[in-house]
């Protein structure tokens, strides 16, 4: 299968941004929590497998809405070439559940090159469960994702999803997966 990158969409966080690693970090440096490993979060709902205060992952998390670039988000290894690779043939486009817009466009533009981040499409729903139609409407047909929900309700609408490997994901499917960018990218080689 050699995906067109035209037809390609990604989600943000845990897919384009290391969110998992960068929790961890926050979670360690600001709060004391030394113990916690990315193989630890075994949901995507981070409350449901950590046993942290409520009131300190809202926190981690609200930072990490609101300011990614104060709060230190990394690109995921590779991600930042691979994106620029892949905005050589066709302009990137980017749907997350992120509520706000701004806050990931502007570390988006810190990381890209300014001609890939001029012509990104990016969306910012607010929730996860309307991805689909904003997908399909865009008229995408793969889309690489984190959360496994998301991918299933793509596959039943005729999107092929791309699950983006990471420990809340592993179990209990058997869709079309990547590990790393350099998976990603070697389905859109020529």
């Amino acid at each position: 299968m050699k995906i067109n990158p035209a037809h390609l969409g990604f989600d943000i966080d845990g897919v384009v941004a290391d969110t998992g690693g960068a929790f961890i970090r926050i979670a360690c440096e600001e709060y004391g929590i030394s113990s916690l490993t990315l193989e630890d979060i075994t949901s995507f709902d981070v409350v449901d497998c950590l046993d942290m205060d409520q009131g300190i992952i809202e926190a981690i998390f609200g930072r990490l809405l609101d300011d990614p670039l104060d709060a230190g988000l990394q690109p995921m290894q590779d991600a930042v070439s691979v994106l620029h690779s892949l905005a050589a043939k066709a302009p990137l486009t980017f749907v997350t559940a992120r509520p706000h817009e701004e806050p990931i466009a502007r570390w988006l533009e810190h990381f890209l090159q300014p001609d890939t981040f001029k012509s990104i499409r990016l969306i910012a729903m607010g929730v996860h469960d309307r991805k689909t139609s904003y997908i399909k409407n865009l008229g995408l047909k793969y889309f690489v994702d984190d959360r496994l929900q998301t991918c299933r309700k793509l596959a039943e609408a005729g999107i092929t999803p791309l699950v983006y490997n990471q420990p809340w994901n592993k179990n209990g499917h058997d869709l079309p997966t990547v590990n790393n960018w350099q998976d990603i990218q070697a389905l859109c080689a020529e």
